[in-house]
């Protein structure tokens, strides 16, 4: 099986926010993998992409991940 980049596990994570969460918890696996292949301690979301773009939803999301040993921090939007 070919390791997935960070981005692209990224990119899958969005996808599954778009559906209701669909397997949320098994691409964060595949990201916290991801992230310890590269070296990352934490992994930055593009806000704007979120569902719930708001200080509640963002903090909801951290929270989340954090339980699960991911830690989130997102960009610096200037649309805000």
């Amino acid at each position: 099986m070919t390791a997935l980049t960070t981005q692209q596990v990224l990119e899958n994570i969005y996808a599954s926010l778009q559906n209701d969460n669909e397997d949320i918890d098994g691409h964060i696996r595949q990201l916290k993998d991801a992230m310890s292949a590269s070296g990352q301690k934490s992994v930055t979301v593009e806000s704007s992409r979120l569902v719930q773009n708001n200080r509640q939803g963002r903090k909801l999301m951290q929270s989340y991940f954090k339980k699960r040993g991911v830690i989130v921090m997102f960009s610096k939007d200037t649309a805000e």
